[in-house]
């Protein structure tokens, strides 16, 4: 089963649930505490990366690993990837993010790992990702998501997500809804989503968009998974 932490942002306290959860996974597991860190786009200053870096040192683990898909990689250094504890995709253009991990032949390896077991975790685009579709990305930049014909992502969760809610992104929401038979879950910064055991944990408090209407969690049917609120 896959186990997935989406985080909407992580730049705000109320991560702290979040981050107890990914503590959780990993000794569960019984591994270390060695994290990579998959870049979105070009960042020839590793400002980003560093500062994920002095993020995860505060939950004492080690952000070691920078991947950057733009550059051709040995197979030892995918296998290096790959040995990991987890996977952090970060934020930035989801759109660049897919074409990247498309172009460099990493969204099958990426998404069999993920299946297999390994934790990934994803930080606004890279939360997206994790899902069918990158579709509701469309709304960052004045676009309509059900006009996406090649947003197809890694298909983890039978959901589309949402980050840095706000009131009219909820509008918008609401009008996608009803042209996608996938559930749409969206989430205010602090809050999230952890995926393992075959559950799905909204941690805060994030809304279920389905059908043109704003649904409670037991109205939500997800194939193969059940859904819990931790708030």
């Amino acid at each position: 089963m896959v186990s997935l932490i989406l985080y909407s942002d992580q730049i705000v306290p109320e991560c702290s649930a979040l981050d107890n959860r990914l503590l959780e996974l990993l000794k569960t597991r019984g591994t270390g505490k060695q994290l990579a860190y998959i870049a979105s786009g070009p960042e020839p200053d590793r400002s980003f990366f560093q500062s994920g870096q002095a993020y995860y040192d505060r939950s004492g683990l080690d952000l070691s690993l920078f991947f950057d898909l733009d550059e051709p990689h040995s197979a030892e250094a995918i296998a290096a990837l790959f040995a990991c504890d987890a996977i952090h995709l970060s934020g930035g253009h989801t759109g660049g993010f897919l074409e990247r991990l498309k172009r460099s032949g990493m969204i099958g390896p990426l998404r069999d790992w993920a299946l297999a077991g390994g934790i990934l975790i994803g930080v606004s685009a890279g939360a997206i990702l994790m899902t069918p579709t990158i579709a509701t990305d469309a709304l960052f930049i004045g676009q309509r998501p059900e006009n996406v014909t090649d947003g197809d992502a890694l298909d983890l969760v039978p959901f589309e997500f949402f980050p840095h809610l706000n009131d009219e992104a909820t509008y918008d929401l609401l009008r996608y809804s009803a042209h996608t038979p996938r559930p749409i879950l969206a989430c205010n910064d602090g809050d999230g989503v952890v995926v393992a055991g075959g559950r799905v944990e909204c941690v805060g408090s994030p809304l279920w968009v389905s059908g043109g209407a704003v649904l409670a969690a037991g109205e939500i049917e997800l194939h193969g998974f059940s859904i819990s609120y931790d708030f």
